[in-house]
């Protein structure tokens, strides 16, 4: 296999990973910055206070991106299985 075919499936891969992470990364980082300056207004010092919240978030986000992120997945699958034979280099 060619190099410039390992650096186009890898830079794809990671493209697709970052795709995919970043709807559930960004609302669990707004709702523990949100809990976060709630509980600095009120001085509420408590540490499980943000799980149960990231959790439910996680999960909408999930239900409603979970068709794009399944879509981004399932393309880059296709691309990756219908390009076999072009990266499969007999010598």
């Amino acid at each position: 296999m060619y190099d410039n075919a390992v650096i186009s499936i890898a830079k794809d891969a990671i493209w697709a990973a970052i795709l995919v992470s970043a709807p559930i990364l960004g609302g669990s980082l707004l709702i523990g910055l949100l809990i976060s300056v709630l509980q600095a207004t009120t001085q509420i010092q408590e540490q499980t206070l943000t799980f149960i919240p990231k959790i439910i978030v996680v999960f909408l986000v999930l239900v409603f991106f979970g068709p794009w992120m399944l879509n981004i997945l399932v393309g880059f699958t296709n691309n990756l299985l219908i390009n076999i034979p072009n990266l499969i280099s007999f010598q």
